[in-house]
């Protein structure tokens, strides 16, 4: 089997769940926390194609998961034993629950038909969360992994839904780190041994609403002509 046929087997809208990581505010926004991240997001471009992907979900029934990391302004069931969450907790920008910084960030839209789940500890969207309830009782098969960073969650997110025995796909343009070549590299290097590597464009080709067939045209009666 082809990578195209591998790929369009894969996203098959009713197994497949987009799941867009800490694309939130505080983090890629204008205002983030982590300005250096956030430009490199933008810049990219794959803040837009995480999306154009979410747009697509839409349009093609494909269940959407926004993970989102926060924390309590009291910092109460913080993680505090890695050197990241120490830098965190003295940032200017804090992701704290409920507060603009916790939204997903523009020009991402969230539909009524979205999930959020929200974390207030650890480095995964996934351990240790409700999302591998979620993806089990959504029939998920496929999860398209997006956002960021490259550094850090997206990899835990990966290894994660593997080890639970889902399949992941990555598409690389819609998932951002620092610094920037860093990103191709650990793709490459490490994502690439255990998910299906893809472009934001083939999977956005996957997920096209299939033309209808015109209906057949019908005579007195309701008889079709011969």
């Amino acid at each position: 089997m082809g990578h195209a046929e591998q790929l369009r087997e894969q996203l098959a809208p009713d197994g497949a769940v987009l799941l867009t990581v800490e694309c939130q505010q505080g983090v890629v926004g204008r205002d983030s926390a982590l300005p250096e991240l956030a430009a490199v997001a933008r810049s990219s471009g794959a803040l837009r194609n995480v999306a154009r992907l979410v747009a697509a979900a839409h349009g093609a029934d494909v269940q959407v998961l926004h993970a989102v990391a926060e924390r309590r302004p009291d910092g109460r069931g913080a993680n505090r034993n890695a050197r990241l969450f120490r830098a965190a907790a003295r940032l200017p920008v804090q992701q704290h629950s409920g507060s603009t910084a916790v939204r997903i960030a523009e020009p991402i839209e969230v539909a009524d038909q979205d999930l959020v789940v929200r974390r207030l500890h650890g480095l995964s969207p996934i351990a240790g969360t409700d999302v591998d309830a979620l993806l089990r009782n959504l029939g998920c098969r496929t999860l398209v992994v997006t956002g960021v960073s490259a550094n850090v969650a997206i990899p835990n997110a990966v290894f994660d839904a593997v080890n639970l025995g889902y399949t992941v796909v990555v598409p690389a343009d819609a998932i951002a780190g620092v610094p920037a070549d860093y990103t191709p590299a650990m793709v490459r290097n490490t994502l690439a041994l255990v998910a299906t590597i893809a472009s934001t464009d083939e999977v956005l080709g996957c997920w096209k609403a299939p033309r209808r067939a015109p209906a057949p045209r019908t005579g007195p009666g309701g008889i079709s002509p011969a």
